[in-house]
């Protein structure tokens, strides 16, 4: 018998009992469905986290003040200004270090009409921007020579200009920050939220100068909230840090053995833990989904064995007429890949319909690949093939003699 013929035989027999081949290939559609479904979900959550680590700039540290106490209550990192902008330009000038950019904050009500605004006020130089990686929507930053003279101008996330100006263009309009006009020369491209849930276009940026002097006011002149500092390259992350830490103590004249007052985390290293632990979870959920086809090719195995011993006879009559073990062997394997194969073309499409169900009702980011189609597909088929192996093997080693006899 050739392949064709044996093929024929096979799908004839699932067609003889369309019900019992329907229920056993559902066990296959709800797992390719459910792996699918999955992968895509890890997929979308690992590209989310991605984006938000690809948004803040590359290389960077964030350098806070240190902590405080009283009364035996520690306030945390940031509690105490003990960072300045004198600490800043220095750490700029390290071999390590590409740039560094000193920030001071507040809260502030914007206006422009009868528009207005609540939204973060951030005071900073212009190489915040270069080191953030921002790129504009429209109009300029601000330059140096407006931190020099603390000029009154601001560029806005996209986020503070949609709700100030809806549909209008707001470069070089004037706007109102706690009553102070100020000009807006420029609107940035849209970020979306950083890797700590913080939407990163719900803000507005105005000179460090002009914001100490006008606007959040600061009780010691000169300190900074924080500061943003890019390295050179990832190859240099750890000896940036190392020499920013040394040259810190030694500008805060701190001895020996004790603590730092400031804190350098590093966010390069931060998101590598976080797109770590996302790989982990697309991986974790693919292997949960997977359980149930593993579940669905146990289901395949048993109705198998059930046909095996049902057509006993049937297997008898085809080997006295001539047909060998591996014809035997081979349409009953084939009756068990065709139910893996066409219920992972059923779950296939189950899965990528419900994944954009999810995008749709939950506002989720999923992601479907070919490749992540293609591993559901041949972990189903192989599936097929190793449950239905057993089964097909017990069938081809039948005596003919016996199985004619069997009732």
């Amino acid at each position: 018998m050739n392949l064709y013929t044996i093929m024929g035989e096979a799908l004839r027999a699932l067609r003889l009992n369309l019900l019992r081949t329907g229920l056993t290939m559902l066990g296959m559609i709800i797992g390719v469905a459910a792996v699918v479904l999955m992968l895509s979900i890890g997929q979308g959550a690992q590209s989310k986290i991605n984006e938000s680590i690809t948004s803040m700039g590359s290389n960077l540290f964030i350098v806070l003040p240190g902590a405080t106490s009283s009364g035996g209550l520690s306030f945390g990192s940031g509690s105490v200004r003990t960072l300045t902008v004198g600490d800043s330009e220095a750490i700029a000038d390290l071999l390590a270090v590409k740039a560094t950019a000193p920030v001071i904050s507040g809260t502030a009500q914007l206006n422009f009409g009868a528009n207005n605004w609540s939204t973060i006020i951030t005071g900073t130089t212009p190489d915040y921007f270069s080191v953030g990686g921002w790129s504009m929507d429209s109009g300029s930053f601000f330059s140096a020579s407006d931190l020099r003279s603390a000029t009154r101008v601001a560029v806005l996330g996209k986020i503070t200009a949609t709700n100030l100006f809806g549909d209008v263009e707001p470069t070089g309009k004037i706007i109102r920050i706690t009553n102070r006009p100020f000009i807006v020369v420029g609107v940035l491209a849209a970020k979306g939220q950083s890797l700590s849930g913080r939407d990163q276009d719900d803000n507005v940026f105005i000179p460090l100068t002009t914001s100490e002097r006008q606007i959040t006011g600061n009780q010691f002149p000169g300190s900074i909230r924080y500061m943003t500092v890019q390295g050179e390259s990832a190859e240099v992350m750890d000896e940036a840090e190392a020499e920013i830490i040394q040259l810190l103590r030694q500008r805060h004249r701190i001895r020996d053995g004790a603590e730092n007052d400031f804190t350098v985390r590093n966010l390069t290293a931060i998101a590598e833990v976080a797109t770590g632990a996302a790989k982990i979870m697309s991986i974790m959920l693919g292997a949960i989904a997977s359980v149930s086809l593993l579940v669905g090719g146990i289901g395949i195995m048993n109705i198998m064995l059930v046909s095996v011993t049902e057509r006993t006879r049937e297997i008898g009559i085809r080997m006295a007429i001539g047909a060998n073990r591996q014809a035997i062997l081979a349409q009953f394997l084939l009756e068990a890949l065709m139910i893996c194969i066409l219920g992972g073309l059923a779950g296939v499409i189950l899965g990528i319909s419900g994944a954009w169900m999810v995008s749709q009702l939950a506002d989720m980011m999923i992601i479907i690949t070919f490749g992540m189609v293609a591993l559901a597909f041949a972990f189903a088929s192989a599936i097929g093939i190793f449950f239905g192996y057993y089964p097909a093997r017990k069938a081809a080693l039948l005596k003919p003699v016996e199985a004619l006899r069997y009732e």
